[in-house]
């Protein structure tokens, strides 16, 4: 190989500071686009799908679960530099660490969760309580709240939408406005919660993150820019995200 070979192995026009494969819902047209407007220059977000079909249900979270395997494998041909689930109750509702486990091992790649990003976020805030938000049905709402609480968080309150009675209503998550999304947290706020946590990676709720921090006087964390600025830190990268939040920087601990 010349060496003009060899440095162009090297180049990639846009990912020049890393490539970040997001294995998401079928169903979501959110995620990728809030990734994009979070990202600094050098960073791209290279999108592969799992199934989802029918209703809400734990065998339908353990389905999309399964088919990130054969994503997994379909990033691991555009050598991306970290591997996503970018599914928020898909990894918190399954098994996150064997999941992350078989991705790193198909992939070749280190790999994380959106609940991950999640939790490392409210650690990084210093948050002891929080306050939750979602689009899921109740049972998910649930199943989150157990969650956090075992990782060490007190839910001061979770109010949850209850979408998925239908497929079609599933997803409609997609088409939730940012301005519900704004009043579902103004809703779920509550005075002693440490941080607002609006939940899901297809509820567009990036838009309106400055503005209940302005209103309600504390961190606001989405699924989307939980999973963006974790990414970023486990890359080493340390531009901020094109957003201004009160996530930022490295984490505490």
């Amino acid at each position: 190989m010349t060496n003009s070979l060899k440095a162009l192995g090297r180049y990639r026009p846009y990912g020049w500071l890393a490539t970040v494969g997001v294995i998401l819902p079928s169903a979501n047209t959110v995620m990728e686009p809030e990734l994009a407007r979070l990202s600094p220059a050098g960073v791209t977000w290279h999108g592969a799908r799992t199934p989802v079909r029918g209703v809400p249900s734990q065998d339908s979270l353990n389905a999309m679960a399964a088919g990130t395997e054969a994503a997994a494998e379909d990033l691991a041909s555009a050598e991306v530099d970290l591997v996503l689930y970018g599914c928020t109750s898909g990894s918190f509702m399954t098994d996150g660490e064997r999941l992350v486990q078989r991705l790193q091992e198909i992939a070749g790649v280190p790999a994380t969760t959106t609940a991950a990003c999640v939790l490392a976020a409210l650690r990084a805030l210093g948050a002891g309580k929080v306050a939750l938000a979602t689009p899921y049905r109740q049972f998910i709402t649930d199943g989150e709240v157990a969650w956090l609480k075992a990782e060490g968080f007190e839910v001061t309150s979770a109010l949850g939408l209850d979408m998925g009675a239908t497929e079609a209503e599933r997803r409609a998550i997609n088409r939730i406005p940012p301005e519900v999304c704004y009043r579902l947290g103004r809703e779920a706020d509550r005075p002693d919660a440490d941080v607002l946590f609006l939940s899901c990676t297809a509820m567009a709720s990036l838009t309106v993150v400055q503005a209940l921090e302005r209103d309600l006087g504390k961190p606001v964390v989405t699924s989307n820019l939980a999973s963006a600025w974790w990414a970023l830190q486990l890359l080493g990268i340390k531009v901020p995200l094109m957003l201004g939040t009160r996530l930022t920087g490295s984490p505490s601990n």
